[in-house]
């Protein structure tokens, strides 16, 4: 047995998943009765509410925290376009969504809740989950309310003493460490996650999945070879594509299958010397854009909470769909380094429509599914767009200052 454990630990997660995936359906069809399959579906479902929380606060916590004063670099371009690239693909992921609405078929609850009325009640929700208890906050998983304390502590943690800033990124180590062996579990889990979506729903509700993946995908795409490439012609005035097509092929590949963007850092380091890029600017650039950086997720979370916005049948304005926008962007900046680190901060996206986080964990249980291939092209827009928009400062700033310069590609 314990030659068996090694070895299925030496195996991918994704290879895992895929078993995981293929048991449930099989176990399904072949004994729809055996009703114990689910408990390894909720005991997964019930360890990512209590490690999500605590992940969410530390993480932003610690990246806000580490940001250093007075170095001059190309650091505010860098952080524009990080942050114009993740609304938009939070935007672009709204409107894919609207264009293409999904349901997801969840087990239970869905008939239970009461939307909010318009953008004003959403508003003053989100409001009231700012100033919560940041106690009460982590112990009802109020991901705004976490969020809002996260990122006033980094700032004042900002002054603190090194040793401080490193017990906090201890922390945060120690915490994205337990999140991994949870997900180390995803496969039993989404063993028993598949098996009760079959057996309550039958072998069609797969199909919902493929559509979700499809709308996803597209939306990532859409971002690496349409929108990025223009943020990038605005700035350098020259044919991005050239350089677009160097990074997904250099950076994009090795993160789709590392599936981590904090793995991707010594890489992407690598192609910015290769570049020529000053070192000052892309030694911070490159970590901080593992951390904040995260079109990719963006895009996960606005289509799975509209997926389960439509689930529940939530009526959704243009204001709110904007706030979602908004909220998903600074959401993402929170996603962990780890696989399906997005995932875990849909319920925080899900709270402003009033959606209990018993259905927004089903929702990431959905997530985890199709996890397969959505996490693995989210990691590479993100990855590959830290090393785009690093590249990207250097070369409009060149150009502003009337300098030529070669793209070494």
């Amino acid at each position: 047995m314990k030659t068996f454990i090694l070895k299925w630990n030496q195996v991918s997660l994704v290879q895992r998943i895929l078993v995981g995936i293929i048991a449930g359906i099989v176990l399904a069809l072949s004994i729809p009765n055996a009703t114990g399959i689910t408990i390894f579906g909720s005991l997964f479902v019930s360890s990512l509410k209590a490690v999500a929380p605590v992940l969410v606060l530390l993480l932003v916590m610690s990246a806000i925290s580490k940001h250093k004063k007075g170095h001059q670099t190309n650091m505010k371009t860098i952080l524009a376009l990080y942050g114009l690239s993740t609304f938009l693909a939070g935007l672009i992921a709204v409107i894919a969504s609207f264009i293409f609405p999904v349901s997801l078929s969840l087990v239970t609850g869905v008939n239970d809740l009461t939307p909010p009325e318009g953008i004003v009640e959403v508003l003053k929700t989100v409001l009231f989950q700012v100033v919560d208890n940041p106690v009460n906050a982590l112990m009802n998983a109020n991901y705004i309310g976490i969020l809002t304390w996260a990122i006033l502590l980094g700032i004042v943690l900002r002054n603190a003493n090194d040793s401080t800033k490193d017990m906090l990124s201890n922390f945060s180590d120690a915490v994205s460490q337990i999140v991994k062996w949870v997900i180390s579990l995803a496969p039993l889990g989404i063993m028993g996650l598949v098996f009760d979506t079959i057996t309550a729903n039958g072998l069609s509700s797969l199909l919902t999945y493929g559509k979700l993946l499809l709308v996803l995908v597209g939306c990532m795409l859409f971002m690496a070879l349409v929108i990025n490439p223009l943020i990038v012609y605005i700035n350098i005035r020259r044919n991005p594509y050239p350089l677009v097509f160097y990074c997904l092929k250099e950076s994009g590949i090795t993160a789709f299958f590392t599936r981590s963007s904090a793995a991707n850092i010594p890489v992407n380091m690598r192609i910015c010397e290769k570049l020529g890029l000053d070192k000052d600017t892309y030694s911070v650039s490159i970590p901080l854009g593992a951390t904040i950086n995260m079109a990719g997720a963006a895009v996960t979370i606005s289509v799975l909470t509209l997926a389960a916005v439509h689930t529940v049948g939530i009526e959704v304005d243009f204001g709110t769909a904007l706030i979602l926008s908004i909220l998903s962007a600074v959401a993402a900046a929170g996603a962990s380094g780890v696989a399906g680190g997005s995932l875990l901060l849909i319920p925080l996206a899900c709270s402003i429509f009033g959606i209990p986080n018993e259905i927004a964990i089903q929702v990431v249980g959905v997530g985890f599914i199709i996890g397969v291939l959505q996490d693995s092209f989210e990691t590479a827009l993100n990855s590959s767009s830290d090393l785009l928009f690093t590249a990207t400062a250097e070369y409009s700033k060149k150009r502003k200052e009337g300098k030529e310069f070669m793209i070494n590609i």
